[in-house]
């Protein structure tokens, strides 16, 4: 039986599309198939690497890539991760297709020294990776 798939879009899919990939790769990659992607391609965000390899989980292979038609509509569940994207998805031609819209901050847009930026990526990663943790046990 097909896994179903779970496409995370974002802006730029340099962050916080990665990170929802990443976990979702990890913690339920053996039940869906998991793909990611932005309105543009931003390249990965070396601070989400980071983050995410502090938590166990290796995102450092992974590609900043641009929406595909195809996936959009084959995937099971389209998940946006910002408002922007969540705005400007392009349209979604298969009714079947669950849309959901978690919003999550932008650590890429944090200030300040690199302690508190670092921060701002632990938290939004630990909040993504609480959402992502709830979908695998419960699907929704």
């Amino acid at each position: 039986m097909e896994k179903p798939l779970v496409y995370f879009l974002c802006t730029g899919n340099s962050c916080r599309s990665q990170i929802a990939d990443g976990f979702l790769k990890s913690l339920g990659g053996d039940r869906y198939e998991v793909r990611s992607a932005g309105l543009e391609a931003h390249g990965l965000n070396p601070r989400a690497v980071q983050v995410m390899k502090e938590a166990g989980v290796d995102i450092s292979s992974h590609s900043s890539d641009v929406i595909d038609p195809e996936i959009l509509n084959r995937a099971t569940y389209v998940i946006t991760l910002c408002g922007h994207a969540d705005e400007h998805c392009p349209v979604i031609s298969n009714p079947n297709v669950v849309k959901w819209h978690w919003g999550f901050e932008d650590p890429a847009k944090a200030t300040g020294t690199e302690e508190e930026i670092m921060a701002q990526f632990r938290t939004v990663r630990d909040a993504i990776g609480s959402r992502i943790g709830k979908f695998v046990q419960e699907g929704k």
